[in-house]
């Protein structure tokens, strides 16, 4: 059973107009969300978290080599919908409330882990990463797909910048679109593995939220940081 490892409110998020929105949009998207939900968690085996699982989405993709899915979701909604899906999965999936910034599970409990276009909304991306790096063990993975910042040289740069700033995060659960995944994963200290920019949908209109980024990170199997 999960641990909890500090005081975090039982509805440590609270967005219930988007967590409708967000469960209609990404519910119309998996046709084409689908398989790149497949590709982030193949071949992965043992006990998995999955820090900020939504509406359950994901769980349909876990291979059968998993033992367990140890699923955080902070909305109180989505984490519902969540505990529906779970008994609609092929694994075991527990759903848990709980912060990204402080799981409440022990410590080095996970062979893998998964992050999920959440680091875009998480309060404090470098204490949320630290957790994750907590709760894996030394050597384990970190599967992630995230959008964030566009590539240098565009001008959708400065409209996420601006997004950012002003209306994104208030209209859309504290969504950020100018983060930048892979530089938050290298200064938590994980190494990076191989991981491919994609635009999502791939046809189409560009968004601020089209600049995807999706692969592999580990914590190091010896570190001198905590």
């Amino acid at each position: 059973m999960p641990l909890r490892s500090g005081k975090v409110p039982k509805d440590a998020v609270h967005h219930p107009l988007f967590a409708r929105c967000y469960t209609r949009v990404s519910e119309r998207a998996e046709p084409w969300m689908g398989p790149h939900r497949a590709r982030l968690l193949s071949g992965l085996s043992g006990r998995v978290i999955e820090i900020g699982a939504g509406n359950g989405l994901n769980f349909a993709h876990y291979p059968g080599t998993v033992s367990e899915v140890v699923a955080i979701e902070p909305e109180r909604l989505l984490r519902t919908l969540a505990a529906q899906a779970a008994l609609r999965a092929d694994v075991p999936v527990d759903v848990v409330p709980g912060a990204a910034e402080a799981l409440p599970v022990k410590s080095e409990g996970f062979d893998a882990a998964v992050l999920s276009l959440v680091l875009c909304s998480v309060r404090d991306v470098p204490r949320a990463l630290a957790e994750a790096r907590r709760v894996l063990r030394p050597g384990g993975e970190l599967r992630f797909f995230e959008h964030g910042l566009a590539p240098e040289g565009r001008a959708m740069v400065t409209v996420q910048r601006v997004l950012d700033r002003t209306v994104w995060p208030r209209l859309f659960g504290g969504c950020h679109v100018g983060r930048d995944p892979v530089a938050a994963l290298r200064d938590a200290g994980f190494e990076l593995g191989d991981h491919r920019r994609l635009l999502v949908p791939e046809q189409g209109v560009r968004t601020p939220t089209s600049y995807c980024v999706a692969g592999v990170a580990r914590r190091p199997e010896t570190t001198g940081r905590p």
